[in-house]
């Protein structure tokens, strides 16, 4: 990581006419900062939000042009156009690699949030590869989301991001078999845990409601995690409540990823038919096309429901898509349990 830095600080160093001296007292200040800090340099507002997620991906979180696509929902070299123009934009603009000061850092919040869970989602679930999950991408946002906790206490979201984080990381472990094979939730052995991360995940969540404002998207999906953490079987898992979390985080921060996992949960509370109704409402979005969960969970309800024809289609279409190596195994082994 440091490397990385080094390097996109050469490439500021030819933009600003910043000499060597001044560049190694800009890595060597603050060394555990420097990540936060060039997050808060891309996330500059002469950016749109998206192209100061989508370029922290990038230059920060060492993610593939493929990756960020991925995460984006859009095509590559659409993605690809995205990321030189916000290259450009901030080359032309001469936007300086510093801390901002405490007002701009709050203006800047929400996109350097968006970038840190960005960040820690690729390395809960990775979308390309050989490994299903990257502990360390985890690891690197969870550090990130701390240093903001600091850096603004008085913001809930902060702590809502650190607390969801904390949560889905504690499950790690238990996520991938000895083999690197991918373990679903419902199948995971729970001893295996964090259940020290879990605590501090929870003791977060408190932080976050203590302040007594407005739950955002991180402290509703902080609240779903919760649900999980709390659930010592797949049994005691509170599904009404969580398909009512879902709700609400979909009228807060709609999306068509929002109301696929609203789906899912929808069904493990009320039936797999009530979640199918939802899943096949997302059928024709467009950002969802090459979404290989959508297929994936719309699979998994016509199985339950006993569509098991169907449900082959799914799953294959699912596999076809899906850009990670042992996800798409999972998903082609469904496929040969259902022949």
């Amino acid at each position: 990581m440091v490397r990385k830095l080094k390097e996109q600080g050469h490439e500021l160093e030819r933009q600003r006419g910043v000499n060597e001296v001044e560049l190694e007292a800009l890595l060597d200040a603050y060394i555990e900062d420097d990540v936060l800090r060039l997050i808060f340099t891309v996330c500059h507002p002469v950016l749109s939000q998206e192209a100061q997620v989508a370029l922290t991906l990038k230059l920060v979180g060492g993610l593939s042009t493929r990756e960020v696509a991925r995460a984006f929902l859009v095509p590559e070299p659409t993605m690809a156009q995205r990321l030189t123009r916000a290259k450009r934009t901030l080359r032309e603009a001469r936007v300086p690699f510093e801390l901002p000061p405490r007002e701009e850092r709050e203006a800047r919040l929400a996109s350097v949030l968006a970038v840190v869970y960005l960040i820690f989602n690729e390395g809960y679930a990775a979308t390309a590869g050989e490994r299903w999950v990257r502990p360390e991408l985890c690891e690197e946002a969870s550090r990130l989301g701390r240093i903001l906790a600091e850096l603004v206490p008085a913001e809930p979201e902060v702590h809502g991001l650190v607390a969801l984080m904390e949560l889905q990381a504690s499950r790690l472990r238990a996520r991938v078999s000895a083999s690197g094979e991918p373990i679903l939730l419902l199948e995971q052995n729970r001893s295996r845990w964090d259940w020290l991360l879990i605590g501090r995940g929870l003791a977060s969540l408190e932080r976050a409601r203590a302040l007594r404002r407005p739950a955002g998207p991180y402290l509703l999906q902080a609240e779903i995690a919760a649900c999980h953490g709390r659930a010592r079987s797949p049994e005691q898992t509170d599904w009404v409540r969580i398909a009512a979390l879902y709700e609400a985080l979909a009228q807060v921060a709609p999306s068509p990823v929002v109301e696929l996992n609203r789906g899912v949960a929808v069904a493990m509370a009320y039936g797999p038919q009530a979640g199918l109704e939802i899943v096949d409402a997302l059928d024709s979005e467009p950002s969802l096309r090459t979404y290989h969960l959508l297929p994936s969970v719309r699979g998994d309800l016509l199985f339950k429901l006993g569509r098991t024809e169907e449900a082959r289609a799914e799953f294959e279409r699912a596999a076809d898509l899906a850009g990670n190596l042992p996800e798409r195994k999972l998903l082609l082994d469904r496929v040969r349990g259902l022949s």
